[in-house]
């Protein structure tokens, strides 16, 4: 990837360019973005925050990302599988985060969801990571790719709400399951050295 997008910050830290376009960017995108995750919860709390972010910036939803843990119960998928319209009726009340039903429900609805899916497949990670592509530097960073597509259209086949290729490709970029830092990104190189001594689950 061209080098040109990656910048210097005050910090003199190399940055890929959305990394030091905010103050809460910085630490997100050198310890956490690309970062290969294996934990169940912060796999489904991406997944999760991903959805309340369709047709808003990621910035909106980190900002508000600890209001969301305390709203979902710090996205323990098995406590949230027993939320019901009580629950829901309180998130719509609570101005700390997206008051938007249908991404409240879906959240809930994902969480049963995730129980199953562990049933079958072990764990949230071991089948997330089933859909890792091969490792490959692209000249511009897609929206979507034939795994996310794969992978999207598999949990809609479970069940799963607010997902599409997109959203995923999101999740997968952000888990670790891709390394999309620029060349150059000091964080990129980082990344690299996780993954190649990371233990893939499953």
């Amino acid at each position: 990837m061209s080098a040109e997008r990656v910048v210097v910050g005050e910090d003199g830290v190399r940055r890929c360019w959305w990394g030091d376009s905010a103050p809460e960017y910085r630490p997100y995108h050198d310890t956490e973005w690309g970062f290969p995750v294996a934990d169940d919860v912060r796999l489904f709390e991406k997944l999760s925050l991903e959805g309340f972010q369709a047709g808003l910036s990621w910035l909106t939803i980190l900002r508000k990302r600890e209001a969301f843990r305390r709203a979902f119960a710090g996205f323990d998928f098995e406590r949230i599988a027993r939320f019901g319209e009580r629950e829901v009726e309180r998130m719509l009340g609570d101005a700390s985060i997206i008051r938007h039903r249908g991404k409240i429900e879906a959240v809930i609805n994902n969480a049963r969801r995730a129980l199953e899916l562990v049933e079958s497949e072990g764990s949230l990670a071991a089948y997330a990571w089933h859909f890792e592509p091969e490792p490959q530097r692209l000249s511009t960073l897609p929206a979507r790719t034939v795994e996310s597509q794969a992978l999207s259209r598999d949990l809609k086949r479970r069940g799963w709400q607010f997902v599409g290729p997109t959203t995923v490709y999101a999740f997968m970029q952000a888990m670790g399951l891709v390394n999309d830092h620029l060349d150059g990104c000091d964080a990129g190189i980082k990344v690299d050295q996780a993954r190649a001594t990371f233990k893939r689950p499953g």
